[in-house]
């Protein structure tokens, strides 16, 4: 299958996971993506582990976001390694870096010294707080983006304190945005025949990804965000919005009209509630009562009433429980790759389909400078 991106070539300085997340949604595309590492060390993603999961002597993570890519080694500081990798950026549509500011200078990779090398180049930069202002030198860590956005005062119940969420969300949200200007630069490129650049800052992706909660906060008079006390799901939604425990698991409801559900599961006392205003102002004693009650039979049971009435349910699975089911094998959601040393791992595959087919590469992740006397001689001896 040729994939929409195929020619297009990315050079990618980004290391961590805001960055290569950009890149590697790139790669999935079709795009050919050179990454750009220091001597030794590489990406220091290669030594960042989420866990204590060794994966060919590397760290999980990094195998993880930099599937399908090229390693080039190059000590920036050095004027030779600089000119062979100004001769990549010259053939480059596009280039990505998450540095500090002030660092791309030193590295010679600043916008003015890209462009000046390559005016139709896409020039992409994903900092943690802005280029400009008393935060730009901030460090952009997805926690910390988390903790001063106001994320962390979304999740779980009242009174349980800052609840971050269990994944680095701004980071994979900040290259997903970063992707999306990267596609709309290169699509103005080929019908324009123009470069341009696109700047993305974590802290703006973790804003705008609470646009719902934000609206209400100003709607509201700047009101503080109440989390229900119980049962939380989302700090603004009324009753029934939730997780709850049955007698031998956990079920999620979304909303619904409270009586319809007292009718339908059996439990009389949520007919006492009619006015959908109640379900806000009533929340946490409606999800009481509803607590309770689900927790006198099995999610199974509950199941099979709620979904015929088609109320808006689901059963809470482990990953376990998750990919042992025939809806999920059916998706072929998980891949397996192949590294050039042989080590061969499972990981997901792109969520895109394009014509009808999935975006798959069985392409693994690059050794440590696995490409750079191959791309040196494709690039550079022939010039």
């Amino acid at each position: 299958m040729e994939k929409p991106l195929e020619g297009i070539l990315v050079i990618d300085f980004s290391q961590y996971l805001s960055g290569p997340s950009a890149s590697l949604r790139l790669a999935d595309l079709g795009a050919r993506v050179i990454k750009i590492e220091k001597p030794i060390i590489g990406d220091s993603c290669r030594t960042l582990y989420c866990s204590n999961v060794v994966m060919n002597g590397e760290s999980s993570m990094f195998h993880a976001i930099n599937r399908n890519k090229e390693s080039y080694v190059a000590d920036m500081k050095s004027p030779e390694a600089r000119k062979k990798v100004y001769k990549l950026i010259e053939k480059a549509d596009v280039l990505i870096h998450n540095y500090r500011p002030g660092v791309v200078e030193k590295l010679g990779i600043d916008q003015k010294t890209i462009q000046s090398i390559n005016s139709g180049i896409i020039y992409a930069e994903l900092s943690g707080y802005g280029k400009e202002g008393i935060w730009k030198n901030k460090p952009g860590l997805d926690l910390l983006i988390q903790s001063v956005s106001g994320l962390t005062q979304l999740n779980g119940n009242d009174g349980a304190g800052p609840v971050p969420i269990g994944l680095a969300v701004v980071d994979i949200l900040s290259g997903a945005h970063l992707t999306q200007g990267i596609l709309a630069c290169l699509y103005r490129k080929q019908i324009k025949g123009i470069g341009g650049s696109v700047a993305v800052s974590m802290l703006e992706s973790a804003l705008e990804y609470q646009f719902e909660s934000v609206t209400c906060f100003f709607r509201d008079g700047g009101a503080p965000t109440v989390r229900p006390k119980t049962n939380s799901a989302h700090a603004y939604l009324g009753a029934p919005y939730g997780i709850y425990a049955t007698k031998n698991g956990n079920i999620a409801l979304a909303m619904g009209s409270i009586p319809f559900l007292g009718e339908l599961l059996g439990c009389l006392e949520l007919t006492n509630y009619p006015e959908p205003e109640s379900w806000f102002t009533k929340r946490d004693e409606i999800k009481n009562i509803l607590a309770n009650h689900l927790k006198q039979k099995e999610t199974k049971y509950w199941l099979s009433i709620l979904e015929p009435a088609d109320i808006w349910c689901a059963e809470i699975m482990d990953w376990k429980t998750l990919f042992d089911k025939e809806a999920f094998k059916i998706l072929e959601m998980i891949q397996e790759v192949n590294m050039s040393d042989g080590y061969t791992f499972k990981t997901t595959r792109c969520p895109i389909q394009v014509n009808g087919a999935w975006l798959t590469s069985e392409i693994g992740t690059p050794k440590l400078g696995e490409h750079t006397e191959a791309i040196n001689q494709e690039f550079y001896s022939s010039n």
